[in-house]
């Protein structure tokens, strides 16, 4: 219910005074996300909805490229504990839950490889 032009010169004061960041907001993101376990596809998906460009928030998620398969882990451990797959079954449900959570097949691959 707001004049379109009063709202566009609000935004463009509030941007221009720092207050509104888009790159301060894809830092941001990609850290909370990635701190409750998070992986990278999950968190790109959702920037992008959020209507982020892309080119704003790849240094983020690329920053994290060696704290990936940690984060991994340490995703897997919270929901399965350390303990091992014990069959195929069991092995599949662990992908599919890291696979949600945003992770590429081929780190869950090579997560629930080394850790059996």
């Amino acid at each position: 219910g707001f004049d379109p032009a009063l709202v566009d010169a609000v935004i463009d004061r509030l941007t221009r005074s720092g207050a509104l960041d888009e790159s301060r907001l894809a830092e941001h993101y990609v850290a909370e996300r990635s701190g409750k376990g998070f992986g990278p596809l999950r968190i790109q998906a959702e920037l992008r909805e959020k209507g982020l460009p892309e080119d704003l928030f790849d240094p983020y998620l690329k920053a994290l490229e060696g704290v990936w398969p940690e984060l991994l882990a340490a995703a897997h451990d919270r929901r399965f504990g350390p303990t091992r797959s014990t069959d195929r079954a069991d092995y599949a449900r662990r992908g599919r839950f890291l696979e949600q959570r945003g992770f590429s097949p081929e780190m869950i691959r090579r997560y629930l490889r080394w850790n059996d």
